[in-house]
């Protein structure tokens, strides 16, 4: 009997001389471009490639598509970076290349995504514990996690056996601190002449982030205030913005209207001629965005501009090593220095835009003074000193 013919397209089986494997393949149709879609298997011999021809079929059915051979956890990875962050601000952008591309890809980049397996993942987390914090493993966790489960729903790999993996305790980060007055004086006397002098003399004395600090602008800062106002309205800042993504604050508490003490005022009016004479100095070259605080050409400040200037200002704080502070203990020290002035929490939390005095005492608990004296004191006098003691 004469076997019936193939139909065009419905696939076959073929020797490989370059690969010296039989292959064997299978039509699917087209895909919305019009490119056909083919499932190929191979083997040593004809029995051998059939029947991986049939789990890979079988895969596809199932939604489970195999990942080609070459396509590795770095290609995951730079796919998720390139593709899966759209629309997210550039800090985020920045902060997840450099976890993926100093600590994931270097390690387990070269590995096929199809064979990474949850032992590999394990393994390079507790690696990783050694000389990373907690929060550092989580952000590596997330990265390889979210590369994956990117690549899954991409049919490049069957599961995720990232979400199968625990992230082990770290290395204790460096605790926040905040400077004693001692220290706080010696900074703002050694930050005078610096061009970050305004920034940390407001930063000290009002407690502001550092991220609305650098947002804020002069049409939300109000040197002269309204003394002729009822009541007065003193010299004040506005902090309602941020440079967090939509220029929100971090939450809706933390917009609040803050009363300037007259050390910020004075910094602030000599900034704002400073400010004036770069203006003149760069010219054309001067971006106007009405930014309080900018750089040698008008244009915003990030967190690392901040850091090196804050760090070149403190060179010379006598009790102060540069090297060991960041901009953002300028506000833990706001919090600690009113805190041993007797400010009453419910205040310093309402100063710093905390949603309530939990936050404050969670963060800053190490700073949060005086002693709470009512109920020894209400104890006393309930039950009086034993005379014969």
């Amino acid at each position: 009997m004469k076997q019936s013919r193939r139909s065009r397209g419905d696939g076959g089986i073929h020797w490989d001389e370059k690969r010296q494997r039989w292959i064997a393949t299978a039509s699917l149709g087209y895909d919305p471009s019009g490119k056909r879609l083919v499932k190929r298997g191979s083997g040593q011999t004809k029995t051998e490639a059939k029947n991986k021809l049939k789990e890979v079929l079988r895969d596809h059915e199932d939604g489970l598509a195999i990942a080609p051979t070459n396509y590795t956890v770095a290609n995951a990875v730079n796919d998720w970076l390139m593709y899966g962050l759209a629309g997210r601000d550039k800090a985020t952008l920045d902060a997840c290349t450099s976890l993926s591309r100093t600590h994931v890809i270097p390690s387990l980049g070269a590995r096929k995504l199809r064979d990474l397996s949850a032992e590999d993942v394990d393994r390079w987390l507790a690696t990783k514990a050694k000389s990373l914090s907690t929060r550092s493993l989580q952000g590596i966790h997330s990265c390889l996690n979210r590369s994956v489960k990117r690549a899954m729903a991409r049919d490049k790999v069957k599961r995720n056996v990232v979400e199968l993996c625990t992230v082990p305790t770290g290395q204790p980060g460096r605790p926040s601190k905040a400077l004693t007055l001692a220290q706080a004086e010696a900074v703002l006397r050694a930050s005078v002449c610096a061009s970050l002098h305004a920034y940390i003399v407001v930063a000290l004395l009002t407690g502001a982030r550092t991220e609305e600090l650098r947002a804020l602008t002069w049409d939300h800062v109000f040197l002269k205030g309204d003394p002729e106002a009822t009541p007065p309205v003193p010299p004040h800042i506005a902090v309602w913005r941020s440079v967090r993504t939509g220029g929100d604050t971090k939450t809706r508490k933390s917009r609040r209207t803050l009363a300037l003490p007259a050390r910020c005022v004075a910094a602030l009016w000599q900034h704002w001629e400073d400010q004036g004479w770069d203006r003149l100095a760069a010219g054309e070259k001067w971006e106007e965005h009405g930014l309080v605080f900018a750089s040698a050409v008008g244009t915003k400040l990030d967190s690392s501009h901040v850091r090196r200037a804050f760090r070149v200002a403190l060179k010379n704080a006598e009790g102060v090593e540069a090297a060991e502070w960041t901009p953002r203990e300028l506000r833990h020290s706001f919090v600690s220095l009113l805190s041993d002035s007797g400010v009453p929490l419910e205040e310093i939390s309402r100063l710093v835009g905390h949603s309530g005095t939990a936050v404050t005492e969670e963060v800053y608990r190490k700073q949060i003074r005086p002693v709470i004296q009512t109920g020894a004191v209400a104890m006393d006098g309930i039950f009086k000193q034993d005379p014969k003691a």
